[in-house]
């Protein structure tokens, strides 16, 4: 099963480093990834696959939210198949 996480927020060192450490120790790959500064914002997308995780959806968000939080950036994710549903056109 795969998801989408976005992360966004003021850049910053470490954010990367900092996602992928907690993306790894839950069993949790990087299929892609995107990231890009806009106008001083950091906005990263990432393409994960969550077959292996130890940890539920609804564990996940609460665990990235507080992550962003500590940061000072919003990390989400959400189910690929409902981010392809919220962005078809």
């Amino acid at each position: 099963m795969n998801a989408i996480i976005t992360v966004v927020g003021s850049d910053k060192v470490g954010i990367i480093a900092a996602v992928s450490a907690f993306l790894s120790e839950r069993g949790i790959n990087i299929e892609d990834i995107s990231q890009t500064i806009l106008s001083g914002n950091f906005v990263m997308v990432m393409m994960v696959d969550l077959s292996k995780s130890t940890k539920d959806m609804e564990a996940l968000k609460a665990e990235l939210s507080e992550l962003g939080g500590r940061m000072g950036v919003s990390i989400s994710i959400m189910h690929e198949r409902v981010f392809s549903a919220m962005h078809r056109i």
